[in-house]
């Protein structure tokens, strides 16, 4: 078993979290910026005001990226810092800030993959509806065409947004994201149906203007992993099964937008779960007659973001159930459960129904990792971490998944939404007072991994 000779190894970011300067150069507002100053929000009513400071230096990170090696990184754009309004006029300033990471990136060796929308949606168009308003799919289509006219010319690789379980369901169903609304159900998959139009249509608008003859073009989906409890044939069948249906909210509280196939099934086959329908019945949004073939345009990759697994078993009604795990299960920081398995599991299960390539674009953990006396950081339980899951995306590509690259989480600590400054989930460790940089010991780690196109994460690190 190896990773195969081009595979990408790359690191993820994204605009809100890491940018700051949320109100410099003619930035307009986005959800975030009204939401994070909401009190009791956030953690420790923190924002992201500042956050990692990377729009004034950017060229420092980049310069620890090629201290790394890394071969990929996604540039996340900021939807207002480019068109403040949403729609209409350009902010040039906004604009010419992507101009020079791209170039610095290039410069450094690094492929530039943009991520046109990372949840940062421009206020004023909150304003209008956002995401409910039919209109939202040709908002989303003209940004994409202002990025793709000025970048494309460089830039071969796009993302049309980012985990639209997160954005819509968090944003409008439980209000634990911006924009921080409750809406009913109904609303609620009206607003992820016009989201997948609006990927479609970008879609569309990133083939029909490329400069680049052939751009490779994905989406990124949460990959929501379910694992069998033993290795037993029905344990895997229950993990499968459980991983593509479309649970009611009796089974879990958010299980309305917290499922694969409401949102990959759209984009890959061509049409809505029939139990999700089913399911929904007339709360099911209307599909329009040319819907689902703008949602389904045709995808280079998917990217899915994969940091956990739910353990399943078949119960004894043949019905899949959860198993909870014993006490004193391995946990990150974030308290998510740590099962390496996710990324052998997901990577397999999503390969066998998609038939699609994947890109694994957010994984790692949230640590407790802290500057020791010797003025390193010191994070051996993120390096385990990394390895273990590694070795089983290994096995995964080994049995046949077409996986093309993998995207740490994330490229440098940063402001983790409801979380705040909280979470460590980067490599590199930034110390939010002074913005001083300090590469993890998992940073080091990385860089041989990547050196040796993943022939490392057979060594023992620690010996």
């Amino acid at each position: 078993m190896s990773f195969p000779k081009n595979f990408i190894w790359g690191v993820s970011a994204s605009s809100y979290q890491i940018e700051g300067a949320a109100f410099e150069d003619g930035k307009g507002l986005s959800i975030w910026d009204r939401y994070t100053h909401r009190p009791g929000k956030i953690w420790n009513n923190h924002n992201g005001d500042v956050a990692a400071d990377h729009y004034h230096r950017y060229k420092e990170d980049i310069a620890l990226m090629k201290e790394i090696g890394v071969q990929s990184y996604q540039v996340s754009v900021s939807w207002p810092r480019v068109l403040p309004d949403g729609t209409g006029k350009v902010n040039k300033k906004g604009l010419d800030f992507y101009d020079r990471v791209i170039d610095e990136l290039l410069n450094a060796n690094i492929l530039p993959i943009i991520e046109i929308y990372h949840w940062e949606t421009p206020y004023e168009l909150y304003c209008r509806g956002s995401w409910l308003n039919p209109d939202s799919p040709d908002w989303f289509a003209d940004f994409t065409r202002v990025l793709v006219d000025k970048y494309s010319d460089r830039v071969s690789h796009w993302i049309t947004m980012n985990e639209p379980q997160c954005f819509i369901g968090e944003g409008y169903w439980d209000a634990t994201a911006a924009p921080g609304d409750k809406l009913g159900i109904k609303e609620v998959l009206r607003a992820g149906h016009h989201a997948l139009l609006a990927h479609g249509k970008s879609v569309q608008a990133i083939r029909a203007y490329s400069k680049t003859s052939e751009p490779a073009v994905g989406i990124i989906i949460v990959g929501i992993t379910k694992m069998p409890h033993t290795s037993s044939k029905e344990d895997i069948d229950a993990a499968r099964q459980l991983m593509f249906m479309v649970p009611d909210n009796s089974y879990w509280e958010n299980a309305c937008y917290w499922n694969n196939t409401w949102w990959f099934d759209p984009v890959l086959l061509g049409k809505y779960p029939e139990d999700g329908l089913n399911l929904y019945g007339r709360d099911a949004p209307e599909v329009g007659p040319n819907d689902m073939k703008i949602i389904s345009e045709p995808l280079d990759f998917i990217g899915t973001n994969i940091y956990h697994a739910n353990r399943v078993r078949a119960g004894k009604d043949g019905c899949p159930e959860e198993v909870i795990p014993p006490p004193g299960s391995p946990i990150s920081a974030m308290r998510w459960p740590i099962e390496p398995g996710c990324l052998y599991w997901g990577p397999k299960f999503f390969y066998e129904r998609y038939k699609t390539p994947i890109m694994i674009t957010e994984s790692g953990m949230s640590n407790y990792d802290t500057v020791s006396l010797d003025g390193k950081v010191h994070d051996p339980q993120r390096i385990d971490f990394l390895q273990k899951h590694l070795l089983q995306l290994e096995k995964a590509i080994g049995e046949g998944a077409d996986v093309r690259g993998y995207f740490q989480w994330s490229i440098m600590d940063n402001f983790e939404w409801a979380e705040g400054y909280k979470e460590r989930f980067g490599l590199i460790y930034v110390d939010f007072v002074t913005q001083q940089r300090i590469l993890k010991d998992s940073a080091h780690w990385y860089k041989k991994v990547i050196a040796t196109n993943g022939e490392y994460i057979k060594e023992n690190p620690f010996k």
